[in-house]
Protein backbone atom coordinates (compact mmCIF):
# COMPACT_ATOMS: atom_id res chain seq x y z
CA UNK A 1 0.00 0.00 0.00
CA UNK A 2 1.41 3.38 -0.99
CA UNK A 3 2.02 5.83 1.83
CA UNK A 4 0.77 9.40 1.52
CA UNK A 5 3.67 11.65 0.58
CA UNK A 6 1.84 14.76 1.74
CA UNK A 7 -0.93 13.85 4.21
CA UNK A 8 -3.82 16.29 4.45
CA UNK A 9 -4.27 16.44 8.23
CA UNK A 10 -1.19 15.70 10.32
CA UNK A 11 0.21 16.22 13.79
CA UNK A 12 3.86 16.93 14.51
CA UNK A 13 5.28 15.67 17.81
CA UNK A 14 8.32 17.58 19.05
CA UNK A 15 10.38 15.10 21.06
CA UNK A 16 12.93 17.71 22.09
CA UNK A 17 10.04 19.63 23.66
CA UNK A 18 8.89 16.67 25.76
CA UNK A 19 12.44 16.19 27.03
CA UNK A 20 12.59 19.90 27.88
CA UNK A 21 9.35 19.55 29.83
CA UNK A 22 10.73 16.59 31.78
CA UNK A 23 13.71 18.73 32.73
CA UNK A 24 11.27 21.43 33.85
CA UNK A 25 9.61 18.92 36.17
CA UNK A 26 13.01 18.13 37.67
CA UNK A 27 13.66 21.81 38.27
CA UNK A 28 10.44 22.04 40.28
CA UNK A 29 11.00 18.80 42.19
CA UNK A 30 14.77 18.24 42.24
CA UNK A 31 14.73 15.72 45.10
CA UNK A 32 11.80 13.67 43.83
CA UNK A 33 11.69 10.75 41.44
CA UNK A 34 9.53 11.25 38.36
CA UNK A 35 6.77 8.87 37.34
CA UNK A 36 5.93 10.12 33.85
CA UNK A 37 2.24 9.63 33.08
CA UNK A 38 1.81 8.20 29.58
CA UNK A 39 -1.74 6.88 29.86
CA UNK A 40 -4.32 7.39 27.09
CA UNK A 41 -1.70 6.93 24.36
CA UNK A 42 0.50 9.50 26.12
CA UNK A 43 -2.36 12.00 26.13
CA UNK A 44 -2.83 11.42 22.41
CA UNK A 45 0.83 11.98 21.54
CA UNK A 46 1.80 8.35 20.94
CA UNK A 47 2.60 5.97 23.79
CA UNK A 48 5.79 4.41 22.46
CA UNK A 49 7.35 7.49 20.89
CA UNK A 50 6.86 9.46 24.11
CA UNK A 51 8.10 6.68 26.38
CA UNK A 52 11.18 6.23 24.23
CA UNK A 53 11.82 9.99 24.33
CA UNK A 54 11.48 10.05 28.12
CA UNK A 55 14.26 7.63 28.89
CA UNK A 56 15.41 9.87 31.75
CA UNK A 57 12.15 9.38 33.66
CA UNK A 58 12.39 7.13 36.72
CA UNK A 59 9.17 5.26 35.96
CA UNK A 60 6.09 5.34 33.79
CA UNK A 61 2.46 5.43 34.90
CA UNK A 62 -0.30 3.98 32.75
CA UNK A 63 -4.00 3.75 33.49
CA UNK A 64 -4.59 0.18 32.35
CA UNK A 65 -2.73 -3.08 32.12
CA UNK A 66 -2.81 -3.24 28.31
CA UNK A 67 -0.91 0.06 28.12
CA UNK A 68 1.80 -1.38 30.35
CA UNK A 69 1.96 -4.53 28.24
CA UNK A 70 2.56 -2.42 25.12
CA UNK A 71 5.48 -0.73 26.83
CA UNK A 72 7.02 -4.01 27.98
CA UNK A 73 6.52 -5.67 24.60
CA UNK A 74 8.27 -2.69 22.98
CA UNK A 75 11.31 -3.28 25.18
CA UNK A 76 10.74 -0.57 27.80
CA UNK A 77 12.63 -1.63 30.95
CA UNK A 78 11.54 1.18 33.29
CA UNK A 79 9.37 0.65 36.31
CA UNK A 80 5.73 0.71 35.19
CA UNK A 81 2.88 1.48 37.58
CA UNK A 82 -0.67 0.57 36.57
CA UNK A 83 -2.89 3.25 38.09
CA UNK A 84 -6.16 1.30 37.90
CA UNK A 85 -4.45 -1.84 39.12
CA UNK A 86 -5.99 -5.24 38.40
CA UNK A 87 -9.49 -6.67 38.61
CA UNK A 88 -9.04 -10.44 38.40
CA UNK A 89 -6.47 -13.19 38.83
CA UNK A 90 -5.55 -13.19 35.15
CA UNK A 91 -4.64 -9.49 35.21
CA UNK A 92 -2.67 -10.03 38.41
CA UNK A 93 -0.79 -12.86 36.70
CA UNK A 94 0.13 -10.57 33.78
CA UNK A 95 1.34 -7.84 36.15
CA UNK A 96 3.63 -10.40 37.70
CA UNK A 97 4.78 -11.97 34.42
CA UNK A 98 5.70 -8.56 32.98
CA UNK A 99 7.14 -7.28 36.27
CA UNK A 100 4.99 -4.22 36.65
CA UNK A 101 3.72 -2.44 39.76
CA UNK A 102 0.14 -1.93 40.84
CA UNK A 103 -2.06 0.49 42.66
CA UNK A 104 -4.11 -1.32 45.32
CA UNK A 105 -7.36 0.51 45.95
CA UNK A 106 -9.92 -2.12 46.95
CA UNK A 107 -10.32 -5.02 49.37
CA UNK A 108 -11.13 -7.22 46.36
CA UNK A 109 -7.58 -6.71 45.11
CA UNK A 110 -6.18 -7.56 48.54
CA UNK A 111 -8.19 -10.79 48.51
CA UNK A 112 -6.59 -11.74 45.17
CA UNK A 113 -3.12 -10.89 46.41
CA UNK A 114 -3.57 -13.03 49.50
CA UNK A 115 -4.37 -15.99 47.28
CA UNK A 116 -1.53 -15.44 44.83
CA UNK A 117 1.83 -17.16 44.43
CA UNK A 118 4.80 -16.02 42.34
CA UNK A 119 8.57 -15.74 42.24
CA UNK A 120 8.31 -12.00 41.51
CA UNK A 121 7.68 -9.92 44.63
CA UNK A 122 5.10 -7.39 43.45
CA UNK A 123 5.63 -3.74 44.39
CA UNK A 124 2.33 -2.18 45.41
CA UNK A 125 1.11 1.37 45.93
CA UNK A 126 -1.61 1.54 48.56
CA UNK A 127 -4.00 4.26 47.44
CA UNK A 128 -5.55 6.54 50.03
CA UNK A 129 -8.76 8.37 49.18
CA UNK A 130 -8.23 11.83 50.63
CA UNK A 131 -11.35 13.32 49.09
CA UNK A 132 -11.40 12.55 45.37
CA UNK A 133 -13.92 9.77 46.10
CA UNK A 134 -12.94 7.62 43.18
CA UNK A 135 -10.39 4.89 43.87
CA UNK A 136 -8.70 4.32 47.20
CA UNK A 137 -9.23 3.47 50.85
CA UNK A 138 -10.64 5.88 53.39
CA UNK A 139 -8.28 6.75 56.22
CA UNK A 140 -10.08 4.46 58.68
CA UNK A 141 -9.41 1.41 56.48
CA UNK A 142 -5.76 2.06 55.64
CA UNK A 143 -4.23 0.32 58.65
CA UNK A 144 -6.14 -2.94 58.19
CA UNK A 145 -5.36 -3.07 54.47
CA UNK A 146 -1.74 -2.24 55.15
CA UNK A 147 -1.44 -5.07 57.66
CA UNK A 148 -3.03 -7.54 55.26
CA UNK A 149 -0.66 -6.52 52.48
CA UNK A 150 2.33 -6.89 54.81
CA UNK A 151 1.34 -10.52 55.35
CA UNK A 152 1.09 -11.33 51.62
CA UNK A 153 4.06 -13.40 50.42
CA UNK A 154 3.45 -12.05 46.95
CA UNK A 155 3.78 -8.39 47.98
CA UNK A 156 6.99 -6.42 48.41
CA UNK A 157 7.08 -5.56 52.14
CA UNK A 158 8.13 -1.97 51.40
CA UNK A 159 4.60 -0.78 50.65
CA UNK A 160 4.27 2.55 48.88
CA UNK A 161 1.49 5.09 49.41
CA UNK A 162 -0.27 7.31 46.88
CA UNK A 163 -3.19 9.71 46.65
CA UNK A 164 -4.67 11.88 43.92
CA UNK A 165 -5.49 15.58 44.10
CA UNK A 166 -8.95 16.66 43.00
CA UNK A 167 -8.57 20.43 42.65
CA UNK A 168 -4.88 21.28 42.51
CA UNK A 169 -5.47 23.29 39.34
CA UNK A 170 -7.47 25.80 41.42
CA UNK A 171 -4.85 27.53 43.55
CA UNK A 172 -7.53 29.38 45.52
CA UNK A 173 -9.19 26.16 46.68
CA UNK A 174 -8.17 25.06 50.18
CA UNK A 175 -9.28 21.49 49.41
CA UNK A 176 -5.82 20.62 48.07
CA UNK A 177 -4.13 21.62 51.33
CA UNK A 178 -6.74 19.57 53.19
CA UNK A 179 -6.01 16.53 51.02
CA UNK A 180 -2.28 16.81 51.59
CA UNK A 181 -2.82 17.18 55.34
CA UNK A 182 -5.15 14.16 55.38
CA UNK A 183 -2.59 12.06 53.50
CA UNK A 184 0.21 13.01 55.87
CA UNK A 185 -1.89 12.50 58.99
CA UNK A 186 -3.06 9.09 57.80
CA UNK A 187 0.55 8.05 57.23
CA UNK A 188 1.96 9.48 60.45
CA UNK A 189 2.22 5.98 62.01
CA UNK A 190 4.34 4.78 59.08
CA UNK A 191 7.84 6.32 59.18
CA UNK A 192 9.23 7.13 55.73
CA UNK A 193 12.57 5.55 56.56
CA UNK A 194 11.40 1.94 56.32
CA UNK A 195 7.86 1.88 55.02
CA UNK A 196 8.08 2.50 51.29
CA UNK A 197 7.71 5.68 49.29
CA UNK A 198 4.99 8.28 48.80
CA UNK A 199 3.46 10.15 45.89
CA UNK A 200 0.99 13.04 45.85
CA UNK A 201 1.77 15.62 43.19
CA UNK A 202 0.29 15.66 39.70
CA UNK A 203 1.19 18.44 37.25
CA UNK A 204 -0.76 21.13 39.08
CA UNK A 205 0.54 19.87 42.41
CA UNK A 206 4.12 20.05 41.18
CA UNK A 207 3.71 23.60 39.89
CA UNK A 208 1.59 25.17 42.61
CA UNK A 209 1.70 23.14 45.81
CA UNK A 210 5.15 22.64 47.31
CA UNK A 211 3.76 20.31 49.98
CA UNK A 212 2.54 17.97 47.24
CA UNK A 213 6.12 17.16 46.28
CA UNK A 214 7.21 14.01 48.10
CA UNK A 215 9.30 10.96 47.17
CA UNK A 216 7.65 10.71 43.75
CA UNK A 217 5.81 13.16 41.52
CA UNK A 218 3.49 12.13 38.70
CA UNK A 219 3.54 14.74 35.91
CA UNK A 220 1.02 14.26 33.15
CA UNK A 221 -0.26 17.20 31.12
CA UNK A 222 2.78 19.41 31.78
CA UNK A 223 5.03 16.85 30.06
CA UNK A 224 3.16 17.65 26.86
CA UNK A 225 3.73 21.39 27.23
CA UNK A 226 0.20 22.18 28.36
CA UNK A 227 -0.78 24.14 31.45
CA UNK A 228 -3.01 22.42 34.02
CA UNK A 229 -4.38 25.85 34.96
CA UNK A 230 -7.27 27.51 33.14
CA UNK A 231 -5.71 30.98 33.23
CA UNK A 232 -2.35 30.19 31.62
CA UNK A 233 -0.65 28.33 28.80
CA UNK A 234 2.29 25.99 28.91
CA UNK A 235 4.49 28.70 27.45
CA UNK A 236 3.60 30.95 30.39
CA UNK A 237 5.03 28.26 32.67
CA UNK A 238 8.24 27.73 30.73
CA UNK A 239 6.98 24.58 29.02
CA UNK A 240 7.20 23.79 25.31
CA UNK A 241 4.17 22.49 23.38
CA UNK A 242 4.79 19.00 22.08
CA UNK A 243 1.93 18.61 19.58
CA UNK A 244 1.07 20.87 16.68
CA UNK A 245 -1.91 20.06 14.45
CA UNK A 246 -1.93 21.01 10.78
CA UNK A 247 -3.92 20.69 7.58
CA UNK A 248 -4.24 22.68 4.36
CA UNK A 249 -6.59 24.95 2.51
CA UNK A 250 -8.44 23.01 -0.19
CA UNK A 251 -10.70 25.70 -1.67
CA UNK A 252 -11.23 29.46 -1.77
CA UNK A 253 -14.54 31.02 -2.81
CA UNK A 254 -16.36 34.36 -2.65
CA UNK A 255 -19.45 34.68 -0.46
CA UNK A 256 -21.82 37.61 -0.68
CA UNK A 257 -23.35 39.64 2.12
CA UNK A 258 -26.41 37.89 3.52
CA UNK A 259 -25.35 34.38 2.49
CA UNK A 260 -24.88 31.73 5.14
CA UNK A 261 -22.00 29.29 5.53
CA UNK A 262 -22.15 25.72 6.77
CA UNK A 263 -24.72 23.48 8.41
CA UNK A 264 -27.72 25.07 10.04
CA UNK A 265 -27.23 28.46 8.34
CA UNK A 266 -25.87 29.58 11.69
CA UNK A 267 -23.25 32.01 10.36
CA UNK A 268 -24.32 34.74 7.94
CA UNK A 269 -21.91 37.05 6.13
CA UNK A 270 -22.35 40.66 7.18
CA UNK A 271 -20.43 41.85 4.11
CA UNK A 272 -19.00 40.42 0.90
CA UNK A 273 -15.96 38.32 1.74
CA UNK A 274 -13.88 35.33 0.73
CA UNK A 275 -14.20 31.97 2.47
CA UNK A 276 -11.49 29.34 2.80
CA UNK A 277 -12.28 25.66 3.26
CA UNK A 278 -9.81 23.62 5.32
CA UNK A 279 -9.57 19.84 5.26
CA UNK A 280 -10.10 19.02 8.92
CA UNK A 281 -13.15 18.46 11.11
CA UNK A 282 -14.49 16.55 14.06
CA UNK A 283 -13.75 13.33 12.17
CA UNK A 284 -10.10 14.20 12.76
CA UNK A 285 -10.60 15.35 16.34
CA UNK A 286 -10.99 19.07 15.79
CA UNK A 287 -13.57 20.21 18.38
CA UNK A 288 -17.15 20.10 17.11
CA UNK A 289 -18.18 23.00 19.32
CA UNK A 290 -15.46 25.47 18.42
CA UNK A 291 -17.20 28.83 18.13
CA UNK A 292 -17.07 31.28 15.21
CA UNK A 293 -14.03 33.43 15.78
CA UNK A 294 -11.82 30.55 16.90
CA UNK A 295 -8.38 31.41 15.52
CA UNK A 296 -6.61 29.37 12.85
CA UNK A 297 -3.16 30.26 11.56
CA UNK A 298 -2.84 30.49 7.78
CA UNK A 299 0.41 31.63 6.20
CA UNK A 300 1.57 32.90 9.57
CA UNK A 301 -1.51 35.03 10.21
CA UNK A 302 -4.62 34.37 12.24
CA UNK A 303 -7.98 34.02 10.52
CA UNK A 304 -11.33 33.32 12.23
CA UNK A 305 -13.39 30.18 12.03
CA UNK A 306 -16.89 30.79 10.60
CA UNK A 307 -19.83 28.43 10.44
CA UNK A 308 -20.11 25.07 12.14
CA UNK A 309 -17.34 22.52 12.31
CA UNK A 310 -18.34 19.55 10.16
CA UNK A 311 -16.93 16.04 9.99
CA UNK A 312 -14.27 16.69 7.36
CA UNK A 313 -14.05 20.46 6.90
CA UNK A 314 -14.06 23.82 8.57
CA UNK A 315 -14.43 27.26 6.99
CA UNK A 316 -12.56 30.47 7.73
CA UNK A 317 -13.03 34.10 6.75
CA UNK A 318 -10.18 35.13 4.45
CA UNK A 319 -10.87 38.87 4.47
CA UNK A 320 -7.37 39.40 5.90
CA UNK A 321 -5.79 36.80 3.61
CA UNK A 322 -6.72 37.82 0.09
CA UNK A 323 -3.75 35.99 -1.44
CA UNK A 324 -4.52 32.64 0.20
CA UNK A 325 -4.78 29.71 -2.21
CA UNK A 326 -5.51 25.98 -2.14
CA UNK A 327 -2.59 24.02 -0.75
CA UNK A 328 -1.55 26.64 1.79
CA UNK A 329 -0.55 25.19 5.17
CA UNK A 330 -2.87 25.70 8.11
CA UNK A 331 -2.12 25.36 11.83
CA UNK A 332 -5.02 24.43 14.10
CA UNK A 333 -2.92 24.56 17.28
CA UNK A 334 0.77 24.67 18.10
CA UNK A 335 3.45 26.85 16.53
CA UNK A 336 2.31 29.99 18.33
CA UNK A 337 -1.37 29.06 18.66
CA UNK A 338 -1.83 27.52 22.10
CA UNK A 339 -4.09 24.50 22.39
CA UNK A 340 -5.30 26.01 25.67
CA UNK A 341 -6.70 28.94 23.68
CA UNK A 342 -8.54 26.65 21.27
CA UNK A 343 -9.98 24.74 24.22
CA UNK A 344 -11.45 27.95 25.64
CA UNK A 345 -13.16 28.73 22.33
CA UNK A 346 -14.64 25.22 22.35
CA UNK A 347 -15.75 25.29 26.01
CA UNK A 348 -13.58 22.32 26.84
CA UNK A 349 -10.14 21.56 28.28
CA UNK A 350 -6.95 20.98 26.30
CA UNK A 351 -6.75 17.39 27.55
CA UNK A 352 -9.79 16.48 25.44
CA UNK A 353 -8.28 18.04 22.32
CA UNK A 354 -4.92 16.28 22.33
CA UNK A 355 -6.48 13.00 23.47
CA UNK A 356 -9.19 13.25 20.82
CA UNK A 357 -7.12 13.22 17.62
CA UNK A 358 -8.41 10.36 15.48
CA UNK A 359 -6.61 7.66 13.54
CA UNK A 360 -6.93 9.32 10.16
CA UNK A 361 -4.60 12.11 11.26
CA UNK A 362 -1.01 11.24 10.35
CA UNK A 363 1.60 11.60 13.08
CA UNK A 364 5.26 12.36 12.63
CA UNK A 365 8.05 13.07 15.10
CA UNK A 366 10.28 16.07 14.67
Amino acid sequence: MNQLINPVAYAEINLAAVRHNLAKVRSHAPQAKIMAVVKANAYGHGLLRIAQALGDADAFAVARLDEGLRLRQAGIKHRIVVLQGFTDANELRQLIDYQMETIVHSSHQVDLLEGGEADYILPVWLKIDTGMNRLGFKAKDVDSMYRRLKQCRLVNPAINFVTHLASADDTSNVFTAQQIQSFNETLAPYPCTNQGERSIGNSAGILAWQDAISDWVRPGIMLYGISPFSDSTGLDLGLKPVMSLHSRLIAVKPVQKGESVGYGNSWVCHKDTTIGIIAIGYGDGYPRYAKPGTPIVLNGQRVPLVGRVSMDMITVDLAAQVSAKPGDKVTLWGDGLAVEEIARYADTIPYTLVCGITRRVHFRSI
